[in-house]
């Protein structure tokens, strides 16, 4: 809870820092109400909704009301899934509007000692730093591999925890060897007649937790003709940071980013994460208001596209055969691949060309899943309420494989998967692990 004095200095930055224009742009039309999952959980609260909330930002600003504790609770409850954007006649940047009020709030109040530990120990010490991200996942990988992970299920320590938390120690992936994690590749050739040179944008959880799938996107890189370029100067992109109101910390991070990738001569930089890559797409934005970075920034956000839209547009799916057993399979959309990159066509052309397989659209697949970075482990009920949605829809496409293109969702599908007792009949894949699978070379 934010103390009188904390809410005064919340307030002046709010009027210094907060993009009133933007803010004036909302013509309160309401075309964002039926897209936005957390107005309709909500009992279609109107303080829920993009609109609602930038009416209060605006109060805010313009002292009609107090940065309390409904307010920060309006803001915390939002998925930051920008479903409203798309839809919006106005243009309104409401993500830009939402990431600045969370970092004023979270830059200018007193957290509690726990929390300030953990945040400190997660935003500063941890994912900046690629090698402690190594030794962190890799101390789960021993945990699986040890033996401590089958005592730990057997004599209920996890009855300990939340049940989504139970739920999601089951559905985590296999975390790969230390070694496996330390011996990344810096250049890939391609195979055959090369149309591109690309950086790969290899991710922090992509590239230890996820490594395999990793792995896979590299390779269907190759197969499409494309030379691969990954440099190790990377770090993490800094999402996790600019959604959670440590602005500063995903500057630096995007600096280093825009530094490692920017004299590669490449055509493209690849992700294969729909959050890492929307963050990304952003950097310009981000370092607006720093001269020697802004026109870096606007180069490197030219050259960010998503694994399925280069593999679309380079027709991977016409010159590699693509087969699997027959299967019905569905897409999740990822949020920010969709609402941000505006990418959503390019996967399903891809699904689509594989022989074998009936593709079948899910009802609201652009509709978010609940995953959301860590809100389905902070807002745990909310999220599991979206969830279930979300399965209903997925069951009702009779799919045995649900798709999707983003790290996060796909362990919030595999969540809901176990949850709805469906893992003997029904999996959960990123699209380039389902496309490795159907590649016939």
């Amino acid at each position: 809870m934010t103390t009188a004095k904390e809410q005064e200095v919340i307030q002046q930055q709010f009027k210094e820092r907060m993009d009133e224009n933007e803010l004036l742009n909302c013509m309160r039309c309401g075309f964002c109400l039926p897209t936005c999952p957390t107005y309709i959980e909500s009992g279609f609260k109107e303080s829920h909704s993009p609109r609602g909330r930038i009416a209060l930002m605006k109060a805010v600003v313009d002292g009609v009301i107090e940065p309390d504790e409904d307010f920060e609770r309006s803001l915390d409850l939002c998925l930051g899934c920008r479903a409203c954007e798309p839809v919006c006649p106005s243009g309104v940047n409401y993500g830009h509007l939402l990431e600045e009020a969370r970092d004023i709030i979270n830059q200018n109040k007193r957290f509690s000692l726990p929390v300030r530990a953990v945040r400190g120990a997660v935003f500063q010490g941890l994912f900046p730093h690629p090698e402690r991200m190594r030794r962190t996942v890799g101390l789960l990988g021993f945990y699986q591999r040890s033996g401590l992970q089958a005592i730990a299920r057997k004599i209920g320590f996890l009855g300990l925890l939340p049940d989504s938390l139970k739920t999601m120690e089951k559905v985590l992936p296999q975390v790969p060897t230390m070694k496996e994690m330390k011996n990344r590749p810096e250049h890939l050739p391609a195979f055959g007649p090369k149309v591109h040179k690309v950086a790969f944008f290899s991710g922090c959880l992509m590239d230890t937790m996820f490594l395999k799938t990793n792995d896979a996107t590299m390779k269907l890189l190759q197969l499409a003709g494309c030379e691969v370029v990954i440099p190790p100067e990377q770090v993490c992109c800094g999402a996790l940071h600019g959604h959670g109101g440590e602005k500063a910390t995903g500057k630096e991070l995007a600096k280093r980013n825009i530094q490692a990738f920017e004299d590669l001569g490449v055509d493209f930089i690849i992700t294969n994460a729909g959050g890492c890559g929307a963050f990304l797409i952003e950097y310009d934005h981000l370092l607006k208001d720093e001269p020697e970075w802004r026109e870096r920034a606007k180069g490197f956000v030219t050259k960010i596209k998503d694994i399925s839209e280069v593999l679309a547009a380079v027709d991977f799916h016409k010159k590699v055969k693509l087969t699997l057993p027959p299967q019905v399979i569905t897409y999740q959309d990822s949020c920010h691949l969709r609402n941000v990159m505006k990418t959503a066509s390019a996967p399903r052309v891809l699904l689509q060309a594989i022989e074998g397989v009936k593709y079948q659209e899910m009802k609201d697949a652009d509709r978010c899943c609940g995953s959301a970075g860590i809100y389905n482990i902070v807002e745990s009920e909310s999220s599991m309420v979206m969830l279930d949605y979300k399965m209903t829809q997925a069951v009702a496409t009779h799919a045995t494989t649900i798709v999707t293109a983003n790290p996060g969702c796909l362990l919030q599908m595999q969540l809901g998967i176990e949850r709805e007792g469906l893992s003997s009949k029904m999996r959960g894949l990123h699209i380039v692990d389902l496309l490795m699978e159907a590649v016939q070379e």
